[in-house]
């Protein structure tokens, strides 16, 4: 699919219920907490330094923490999440989200001869 930039998400709350044969092609994986051992093993199978994620993933904050391992990173890296608390939709009301007012934005198209204003 890489030849046609076709990008292809699996989603799923139990990562043991996928085929061994689609996981084993999935380039880029984001997870989060996981307390089942079928669904630790799902996920770190192919995954150099599994010892050390499944620690990792056990110990994960429940609502905000995922780790994303594979092809897009060089090396496994916990992020989180961004609080959408009532803050960040009031900033999103002012079109400060990101520090630049969204409906100032402009985007190039490709072929540089137009403009398109963001909102």
């Amino acid at each position: 699919m890489r030849k046609y930039n076709v990008t292809l998400l699996i989603v799923d709350q139990r990562p043991s219920g996928i085929d061994e044969e689609v996981l084993s092609q999935v380039g880029t994986r984001v997870t989060a907490l996981l307390d089942n051992e079928r669904d630790i093993n799902a996920v770190l199978t192919g995954i150099s330094g599994a010892a050390g994620l499944r620690e990792v993933l056990s110990r994960l904050d429940t609502k905000q923490q995922a780790i994303i391992m594979g092809h897009a990173v060089p090396m496994p890296v916990v992020v989180k999440t961004r609080s959408y608390d009532e803050a960040f939709y009031e900033a999103m009301l002012r079109g400060e989200i990101g520090g630049k007012p969204l409906g100032a934005t402009r985007e190039r198209l490709g072929n540089g001869s137009k403009e398109r204003r963001l909102r």
